[in-house]
């Protein structure tokens, strides 16, 4: 389908303006929403009106167009520009910068879907025999001679309430952050989407921080693991170290899990539990090896599931499955992000914000924390797509454990 927006302003409802634009309209078969609607109260106030235009091809939605610029119609069905790189790692000056909502351009008379949506990238275009292909590109992925979009025009960006179109009550819970919110409901809804997109053959990607393991959650995670319920894990050292020290030695920084009481020497426990897995050579020998016996990452290895450990400047050891260049984190991160349904960020602000800046809009998005500032920071940072649940990891866990257990409503 294509989509274009078609403005009408003036005194549209005295000379029936709207009612003739809509007759041409569904003539050429092209539906319609309207988006905005202001009534001019004064004579110097004109009436304005945005519509949302779908039509099943280019030629049809010019052809509704034309037939509407007699009544004043205004609309830009106008080409994409390009623009080639000139060296690499540096994209064309006036570049096209990207959001994370489905973006289509107009290039070579037809609407080409942009792949691999993410924000603040360009989009790089190119031909495989006669027809075009767009994609976006992150600043250091640019190769001197690539073509790329540049301005504005050309560009279509589908509003979010539009990607959120099928589900209200989604839209209606990422609106608002608050402690407040029943968080049972949203629980639910989360697991309903996970039922869903397990049935529609979409992906689960779970983004978790250290918390989980000092709560003692991280059993709940391996179950969910288990279960099938998690495709992708993305973490950092901490929750990765922590989760190992507590099956090698009953701690997390060094706090008995089981009593809640520190341990002589207790804060060395991490690092003798990095030191065992640098030993081994990385947490999947450390499994086979019987080093690493149980717990999240012990359940993760076991699924076959991938994990993507980013590292950051403050990291013990780090374990040597962390990958310690944040430029090659993020492209790994991106190589699990297609087919993705489904994300919950789980106590870390800095890898769901890093998640977050890679994922489409149209990703049914959880952020789960107890500090709301986590979940202002994502929604800040462009990810507006994200319901904002403030409240401990355990609960949550727990609660989305006992719902995805119970049958579907």
């Amino acid at each position: 389908m294509v989509t274009e927006r078609l403005t009408l302003s003036g005194e549209l409802l005295d000379h029936q303006t709207l009612s003739k634009v809509l007759d041409i309209l569904n003539f050429h078969g092209v539906g319609f929403r309207i988006r905005k609607f202001t009534v001019g109260e004064f004579s110097d106030k004109p009436t304005l009106i945005v519509l949302q235009l779908r039509a099943p091809d280019v030629a049809t939605m010019r052809r509704a167009l034309q037939a509407c610029e007699e009544h004043g119609a205004s609309f830009n069905m106008n080409e994409v520009e390009l623009a080639v790189a000139d060296m690499d790692g540096v994209l064309p000056e006036d570049f096209h910068s990207t959001t994370n909502f489905t973006t289509h351009i107009l290039i070579g008379s037809d609407w080409v879907e942009v792949e691999n949506l993410e924000m603040d990238c360009g989009i790089r275009v190119w031909q495989e025999g006669e027809k075009w292909r767009a994609e976006t590109c992150a600043m250091h992925r640019a190769r001197k001679g690539d073509r790329f979009v540049v301005g504005y025009e050309g560009v279509r960006v589908l509003p979010l309430e539009e990607e959120q179109r099928d589900d209200d009550e989604f839209r209606f819970m990422s609106n608002e952050v608050s402690s407040e919110r029943p968080k049972r409901r949203m629980i639910a809804h989360a697991a309903e989407q996970m039922k869903r997109a397990r049935t529609e053959g979409k992906k689960i990607l779970f983004v978790g921080g250290p918390a989980i393991v000092h709560s003692g959650s991280a059993p709940i995670l391996a179950r969910l693991i288990e279960g099938a319920w998690i495709d992708i894990l993305f973490a950092g050292n901490a929750l990765a170290a922590h989760d190992i020290e507590a099956n090698m030695l009953g701690t997390s920084l060094g706090v008995d899990l089981q009593t809640g009481g520190g341990n002589p020497h207790g804060h060395t426990h991490h690092l003798r539990a990095i030191n065992r897995v640098r030993r081994a050579g990385s947490i999947r020998k450390a499994v086979e090896e019987g080093l690493i016996t149980g717990g999240a990452m012990y359940t993760a290895v076991k699924r076959g599931i991938p994990f993507v450990l980013c590292g950051s400047i403050r990291d013990d050891g780090p374990l040597p499955d962390v990958i310690t260049d944040n430029v090659v984190a993020q492209d790994t991160m991106r190589q699990y992000i297609g087919g993705v349904g489904v994300c919950l960020m789980v106590a870390t602000t800095l890898h769901s914000v890093a998640t977050g800046n890679i994922l489409p809009a149209s990703v049914k998005t959880y952020c789960v924390d107890s500090d709301a500032d986590t979940v202002i920071k994502l929604t800040d940072r462009g990810t507006h797509q994200a319901v904002g649940l403030v409240t401990d990891c355990e609960f949550f866990l727990k609660e989305l454990v006992g719902c995805l257990d119970a049958p579907s409503s």
